[in-house]
């Protein structure tokens, strides 16, 4: 099991991963081989892949246990091998930790050559790009060369037919049998490959039925418009924050705008409420609330609220649901002095305001093609 990890080297930050080895010193100590981007490998030295060639030569580090060997596992304990299974050559572990640095570095390692290799074999079937990919085959460490086309059924038996030369046992004597590679065999690698592709652009073309036919529009960014003097005549699309004063209607009590009512409802006792309620501007309201006490578990309730009073705004101001359906299909990107729950700061904020506008312009949708929201029980 591989586990990130990094360090930090003039003040540069440095992806690595960790692999499980021994390190021969008396005993076998059990223990990481830590493998850097920048190339460099600590086997309780430093050292290069090079470096760790040489170690794995001279039995510095070690992938098996000999029987009797006694193991070290730090403040785990100690014990001795009883009839050892160890499955990783030295070459083996070379060549993983090889691949290691090429993912850490972004860039294809061994099994991602050999696929580019077969790519370009199956569109030339030039001999020079076949021999070119048993080539980045045999790279490939021999112990992953079994699924480096991510086949359960078949694995790597249509990728080594075609390295194989007709007439040739198959490379790395893959098959048990040892039958030779014949004509045949290359038709049907070839035909697999065909059918693969065929598969493969079938299902990249594929969108499921749902999907809008077309991509999104680009994100509507909304919030930050204040109105210390009343809505300007077109105000836009900032008719659709919750501060723009459209009054609605909660439980009997009539409310400025979204935000009185969030920031009243909010407020646990009835004389704070009603202050809240009639301040003069949705800044007051929130200072106002700010300072009194909140009801028990507002937490937990807020965003049911704040989804109710969007629906109550927009079924009661036709002209306002307008201007949210002209939105589209747009993401909507709420952005202000709010909490990180309700708005989007960069990368930060959950952009709760903005999520339930685009379910309320949604619902609107849904409304005007007739299709019913309600679910009775049954």
């Amino acid at each position: 099991m591989l586990n990130r990890i990094h360090r930090v080297e003039d003040g540069r930050r440095i992806e690595g991963v960790t692999r499980p080895i021994f390190i021969h010193n008396f005993s076998y100590h059990l223990t990481n081989l830590l493998v850097f981007a920048d190339g460099a490998i600590n086997c309780w030295e430093w050292v290069d892949l090079d470096g760790l060639r040489e170690k794995l030569d001279c039995g510095w580090v070690v992938t098996a246990v000999p029987e009797g060997g006694e193991i070290s596992a730090f403040e785990l304990g100690r014990w001795k091998a009883a009839e050892p299974m160890f499955h990783l050559t030295a070459e083996e572990l070379l060549g993983e930790v090889a691949d290691d640095i090429e993912r850490l570095n972004g860039r294809p390692d061994s099994t991602d050559r050999c696929l580019s290799a077969l790519d370009r074999y199956l569109e030339s079937r030039d001999e020079a790009d076949r021999l070119a990919m048993r080539e980045a085959y045999l790279a490939i460490p021999e112990h992953k060369r079994h699924y480096a086309l991510g086949d359960m059924d078949h694995k790597d038996r249509p990728l080594v037919i075609l390295c194989t030369g007709i007439g040739e046992p198959p490379i790395g004597g893959w098959f048990d049998d040892g039958e030779a590679v014949t004509e045949a065999m290359r038709e049907w690698a070839l035909d697999y490959f065909a059918d693969r592709d065929r598969a493969r652009a079938e299902y990249e073309s594929k969108r499921p039925a749902d999907d809008p036919p077309r991509p999104a529009a680009g994100t509507v960014h909304l919030g930050g418009r204040v109105f210390p003097n009343g809505p300007p005549e077109d105000a836009g699309l900032a008719v659709l924050q919750i501060e723009y004063p459209a009054a609605i209607e909660v439980g009997g009590a009539v409310y400025p705008s979204v935000a009185h009512a969030y920031w009243a409802l909010s407020t646990a006792d009835p004389e704070d409420r009603e202050r809240v309620r009639t301040a003069e501007r949705s800044y007051d309201a929130q200072r106002i609330a700010g300072a009194a006490p909140r009801v028990p578990g507002w937490p937990d309730a807020r965003t049911a609220v704040m989804a109710g009073l969007l629906r109550a705004k927009f079924d009661r101001h036709p002209g306002l649901a307008a201007v949210l359906l002209g939105t589209g299909d747009a993401p909507i990107g709420y952005t202000g002095p709010d909490s990180d729950h309700w708005v989007s700061h960069g990368e930060a904020g959950r952009n709760w305001i903005g999520r339930l506008l685009e379910l309320v312009r949604s619902e609107l949708r849904a409304r005007e093609l007739g299709i019913p929201l309600q679910v009775g029980r049954v």
